[in-house]
Parts: structure tokens; C-alpha cells; sequence
């Protein structure tokens, strides 16, 4: 059910509302693809981490097996951390800032450091940078990577901050062109010779590139169709199918592909009379999400007559073994 729709990408993420169940298709995914031989990397991006409390296990900010299945292929699963994130984020920059300033300016930039932590936008880019790191991770020991994201707008803003990231990186590095030009410009006049070869912020500048080549690498990935798709999950009903369109008009314009649309706990039809009138509600708003997204393929999953927590009820949900009570 979930296999076919996701089948031949390399990395998945799984977006929308909060509480349409998002952690639940993501690890459903994760677990179809395992137990057809994949080795698959789930990693939760929200800061409110329901990963470990749906499998039942503890999750950690490295990764950790949640499933292996008779077959080669196994989940791992990894929660980030946003407050470790932005821990070692800050800790790497001022080991680079105390080898590159004199030591009389070290209290400064840890003071500098300390407001940077508050700062607005600095949570997002640190949680940027492990995102970027799983990406790569996934790239290169796994078959598929599956992001459990947090609700749309953190989502978005944050699939948007690699190109904003890295046209901010390429406007500080052109800055430091002009300045590093008109610094060794002066100190040619005052020496009488010519130090335009000179360059003693080597190192700032490596590091500035790697991270704008890190965030390019990046938007390159979560672009490319080929590789990547984004599965919008959804609860049928007027509210969520709404910031559904809306998060769907918004990956357009990030030009993040849209993969597949999740309707989940849908309602069965023959449960009684109550459930009826809510599945043909249903219903409704379904069609309302196929008429506006033709392009991309809607598929039902039902509402759970049990609670989907643990690997095996996950492995029979995922399978279609679970349906409506």
C-alpha cells in the first residue's frame, strides 16, 4: 500500500498538520520498505519527538535499530536534538573563532556566542545542519531515508533555508572579497609591495564554503525528483485537507516534489451509521484534495481499530492488516 507509491526514492519526507499522524506513515513507510530488503534511516525532525513513544523504544540523536526484518533489510531511527544541535553547533564555531582571533578577544566571542544562542533563526539552522548531515548519512549507508517532520510551518521554513542559507553564505564571502582586497591594497601601499596572494582568514573561508557546498548539495537533493519526493499526510476533514493545499502550493514554490497525498483514519463505510455519514463526509474532502492536486496520487489508510505502537503492529499496518473497527 505504502511500498509501490514510495518505491525507487532515496529520501522521503513526510509532512503536514500536526496530529494528522505523521510518525505513524513515516514508520509505516520505513517498514515496508525494510521488510522489502531495504535498509532504511528514519529520522524525526520535530522538536515535540513522538518516534520513540510509537515504537515503543528509546531513540536517540544517533542511530539506533528499531527493526530488523527475517530478510536483509532494517529500520534504524534516530530523533535530533535541537537543543544537543545547537550545543555542538556553537561549540564547533568558537573552537574555529579561538584558533582564528587573539586570545584578548575569546571572551567576546563567547559573549557573542551566548547571543547568538537566542538568536532567531539560530535553532532552525542547526537543526538544518543534522538534517543536511541524515541526508548524506542516508545517501551513503542506506537504501532510504524517511524524515519525520515536524508541523507544516516549521517544515517549510526550514526545507526553504538551504538556498536562503547558502545566498546568505555567498553574500558574506563576497563581502570578504572587498574587504580582504581593500585591506591587502593597504598594506601593499604602506609596505610597497603587493600582498593581494596574501590570505589570513583561509580557514573562516574554507569553512564558509563547506557549509554553503553542504546547504547547495542539499537543495540539489531535496529538488530532485529523482531522488526525492515529499508525502503530505492528511486527516479528511475541512481544516487539515485546507493547510493540506496550502502546504502543497507552498513545496511548488520551494520546488520541493510533492510524491503522494495521505489520507489517514479514514473511516470505514460498513461500520454502522455513524461511521458511514463520516466516511461519505469523508469522502467529500477527499475529492475536494484529488480535484485540486491531479496530478498526484491520494491513498487511503484506515482508521485503526487498535493502537499502532511497537514494530509488529506497525509491520501489520503498514502490510494492510490493521483496518477499521
Amino acid at each position: 500500500m505504502l511500498l509501490t507509491p514510495t518505491a525507487g526514492k532515496r529520501v522521503l519526507f513526510v509532512g503536514g498538520k500536526g496530529g494528522v499522524g505523521k510518525t505513524t506513515v513515516a514508520s509505516a513507510i520505513a517498514v515496508a520498505h525494510a521488510g522489502a530488503g531495504s535498509r532504511v534511516l528514519v529520522v524525526s525532525t520535530d522538536p515535540a519527538h513522538n518516534l520513540g513513544h510509537l515504537w515503543d523504544l528509546a531513540v536517540a540523536d544517533s542511530p539506533t535499530r528499531l527493526r530488523t526484518e527475517p530478510g536483509a533489510g532494517w529500520v534504524d531511527g534516530m530523533e535530533i536534538d535541537p537543543a544537543a544541535t545547537l550545543d555542538r553547533h556553537l561549540a564547533a564555531v568558537e573552537k574555529t573563532l579561538r584558533r582564528l582571533l587573539p586570545e584578548r578577544m575569546h571572551a567576546q566571542a563567547r559573549e557573542h556566542l551566548q547571543l547568538a544562542r537566542e538568536a532567531p533563526g539560530s535553532f532552525e539552522a542547526a537543526v538544518l545542519e543534522r538534517v543536511a548531515e541524515a541526508v548524506e548519512l542516508g545517501l551513503n549507508e542506506y537504501d532510504l531515508v524517511v524524515f519525520d517532520t515536524a508541523p507544516s510551518g516549521h517544515t517549510l521554513r526550514l526545507l526553504a533555508l538551504p538556498e536562503r542559507l547558502s545566498a546568505w553564505t555567498d553574500r558574506l564571502l563576497a563581502s570578504r572579497d572587498r574587504s580582504e582586497r581593500f585591506a591587502s591594497a593597504m598594506r601593499g601601499l604602506a609596505s610597497g609591495r603587493d600582498q593581494s596572494t596574501e590570505d589570513p582568514d583561509a580557514e573562516l573561508r574554507r569553512t564558509l564554503i563547506r557549509r554553503r557546498e553542504r546547504f547547495s548539495r542539499m537543495q540539489s537533493v531535496i529538488t530532485d525528483a529523482a531522488l526525492t519526493g515529499f508525502v503530505l499526510v492528511f486527516t479528511p476533514e475541512r481544516l487539515p485537507v485546507a493547510e493540506t493545499l496550502g502546504i502543497a502550493e507552498s513545496l511548488g514554490e520551494l520546488s520541493v516534489p510533492l510524491l503522494l497525498l495521505v489520507a489517514n483514519r479514514r473511516s470505514p463505510i460498513d461500520g454502522g451509521e455513524l461511521l458511514r455519514a463520516r466516511h461519505l463526509r469523508e469522502s467529500e474532502q477527499v475529492r475536494r484534495v484529488r480535484e485540486s492536486l491531479p496530478e498526484t496520487p491520494v491513498i487511503d489508510l484506515p482508521l485503526a481499530a487498535e493502537e499502532v505502537v511497537g514494530g509488529d503492529v506497525l509491520a501489520a499496518f503498514a502490510a494492510g492488516r490493521i483496518v477499521a473497527s
